[in-house]
């Protein structure tokens, strides 16, 4: 069996050596299906955080009236809290809403001059809720509108912000179902055209296989040479394709950065190398092995 391996792999490294041009031109297509396979790795990635962002930015506030104990209001920040809709509920008391209120209007001297003559805070005190997930806010709406709060709430700005919140959830919903589309369909691409750049190779070497067969060579020991080289295409291939993303990463990764603060693709990459690294080294050998032995299944057939 050892001796029988070792001449598989010699001959699958001869002809990886012998096709020369061919070898070329298919590890040349396996670097693009690994580039796109890559490329859409980084794009989850981007439109998954972008989605997070979006997200991150959508609440609803409820403001409480001014006769509403400090108490009585974070006893309704705990019961929210234990919505399963519900992600973070942050307290702003009216103190803390003054103080946001005056750093953000700390320029326009009529406001501060307005704020300063005035004996009573005219902030009111409100929960800040964020949720899970944006579908949830029409139903966490309804339940701030229950008449037992009714004495306490003064007013929810979902109404106020519903179009925005609708708008957004259908951004997100597009977002997504377009990259599972892009992924699929690209992956699919890629695949095939690396499937019949090999077969292409293997068929410059049919004639090759039909003495195989005639001096009684075992199915196994043809279809192993033609593994072996669709490894090897794998193998060099994913190493080219990851270091051409290098360069490209650290030059897009400002310009990203400078519409979705929250994406540094320098220092994910930089964090992730390694399993990135696996990932592509994975996907070629065995984007190399599936095809090379559905590729060579015509040759074997009695």
């Amino acid at each position: 069996m050892f001796v029988t391996l070792s001449r598989i792999i010699k001959y699958g490294l001869h002809n990886f050596w012998r096709n020369g041009w061919l070898a070329v031109s298919t590890i040349s297509v396996m670097i693009l299906a690994l580039f796109v396979f890559e490329g859409l790795i980084l794009f989850n990635v981007v439109s998954k955080t972008t989605i997070q962002s979006l997200q991150d930015k959508i609440d609803i506030s409820v403001y409480f009236k001014t006769n509403a104990s400090e108490d009585e209001i974070l006893g309704v920040k705990r019961t929210i809290e234990g919505l399963t809709e519900v992600k973070e509920v942050e307290y702003i008391s009216q103190e803390k809403a003054l103080k946001l209120f005056r750093a953000r209007h700390a320029d326009d001297q009529i406001i501060t001059q307005t704020l300063a003559e005035l004996d009573v805070n005219p902030l009111l005190a409100s929960l800040n809720i964020k949720a899970n997930d944006p579908r949830y806010y029409s139903s966490i709406a309804g339940y701030l509108d229950n008449p037992s709060l009714a004495n306490l709430v003064e007013k929810v700005t979902f109404a106020q912000n519903q179009l925005v919140i609708e708008r957004l959830t259908r951004i997100i919903d597009t977002a997504q179902k377009s990259g599972v589309t892009v992924t699929f369909f690209l992956a699919i691409a890629a695949v095939l055209v690396t499937f019949n750049t090999i077969r292409l190779a293997i068929y410059s070497n049919s004639e090759q296989i039909g003495i195989m067969r005639l001096v009684g060579a075992s199915n196994n020991f043809i279809r192993g040479p033609y593994v072996v080289e669709g490894i090897i295409y794998g193998i060099v291939a994913a190493i080219l394709s990851f270091l051409i993303w290098l360069p490209i990463i650290k030059g897009v990764s400002p310009h990203v950065a400078n519409f979705i603060p929250e994406i540094n693709l320098t220092a994910y990459m930089g964090a992730h190398f390694v399993r990135l690294g696996l990932h592509q080294l994975l996907f070629g050998v065995g984007l190399g092995i599936v095809s090379s032995v559905v590729a060579i299944r015509r040759y074997l057939r009695t």
